[in-house]
């Protein structure tokens, strides 16, 4: 049932992180493909057995969370939003609930720049092949009538949600791969392997407990056109970094505007879990410098790394909030 590899490989079009734990003593490295991409557990244990029928329990937890958040699984919970009558509750699983909870956070927090209900946005920003085209002005403006948070009411009492308008087209792929590392995690917990290394095609990445003896888990951030280039080295424990990018194309639209985003060429975020962490990354493509600076001044425990064209050379980049010395080596 669980694809394994010792060195799976980095998933070419995530961004840009990598971990070399090599060095680190008693390590077992799991991979599983799910939500079209590879996820890996890297995990410190003593006993190899114990730590794959813990990755084994995972790599399940992930199966069923996809599942339960795909917007391609006719009966799901996503597909059921996306048909659902405007002033008709739904009751929702628990998952599906809780990663609309903090993709409304996340919005709110952002100004937002983050919403999972861009999705007619994106189709009609490009055609059936899913190459760019440009829609009529009728098409734009039924697509921004129909996007917008503020569109989903959520009761956490009932776990129901109940759309202002319809249709809306929801889609969480901006949080799911991130959530489905998160409970992932909960789940090693609950075997009570608390030194692990999670991610999901190298661009979620969640560090639990460091390893024995080490200071956290050796990652590093590249530049997406040149992966040789590092551009931080991190030591990381309970935190998660998430990167975005426009390594396919001008695919992540500013739901603000309604208009593929411009002047963004990566960015990534570390924040406390992966679910937040992959929605800020992708956020902060959206968000002005000056806007993700801001975001990190009230959120002291996230930062970010962004890479925007220069007006004199081909690229700046700029770290926002609180990285430790010695962490950033562009």
């Amino acid at each position: 049932m669980t694809d394994k590899a010792n060195n799976p490989s980095p998933d070419p079009s995530g961004p840009f992180v990598h971990s070399d734990c090599n060095a680190v003593a008693d390590v077992h490295r799991f991979a599983h493909h799910a939500m079209a991409t590879t996820f890996e557990i890297i995990v410190q244990h003593e006993n190899k057995v114990y730590a794959r029928q813990a990755a084994d329990a995972a790599f399940d937890e992930l199966d069923r969370i996809e599942h339960e958040l795909s917007r391609y699984v006719e009966n799901g919970d996503v597909a059921r939003i996306n048909h659902l009558p405007a002033g008709q509750p739904l009751l929702l699983g628990l998952d599906t609930f809780e990663c609309l909870r903090i993709s409304a956070m996340v919005h709110t927090e952002t100004g937002g720049a983050f919403d999972v209900t861009v999705g007619l946005l994106v189709d009609c920003w490009r055609d059936k092949d899913k190459k760019p085209r440009t829609p009529s002005p009728e098409e734009l403006a039924f697509a921004r009538e129909h996007t917008g948070m503020s569109l989903l009411c959520l009761d956490e009492s009932r776990y129901t949600v109940e759309l202002v308008a319809s249709p809306i087209r929801v889609d969480l792929g901006g949080v799911g791969k991130g959530y489905g590392v998160d409970r992932m995690a909960a789940m090693l917990r609950d075997w009570s392997i608390e030194r692990a290394l999670i991610h999901g095609g190298f661009s979620s990445v969640l560090a639990m407990d460091a390893p024995q003896g080490a200071a956290g888990w050796p990652v590093t951030l590249s530049d997406p056109r040149d992966r040789s280039r590092t551009l931080a080295r991190l030591n990381l424990k309970g935190v998660a970094v998430s990167g975005s990018g426009l390594e396919k194309g001008n695919h992540i639209i500013d739901p603000r505007i309604g208009r593929p985003i411009e002047g963004k060429i990566a960015a990534w975020s570390a924040a406390p879990d992966a679910a937040t962490g992959d929605a800020l990354s992708t956020a902060f493509m959206v968000m002005s410098v000056t806007e993700v600076r801001q975001y990190c001044a009230r959120h002291p425990r996230v930062a970010g790394l962004l890479i925007v064209p220069g007006a004199e050379t081909p690229e700046c980049i700029i770290a926002v909030g609180s990285w430790r010395e010695g962490e950033l080596v562009y």
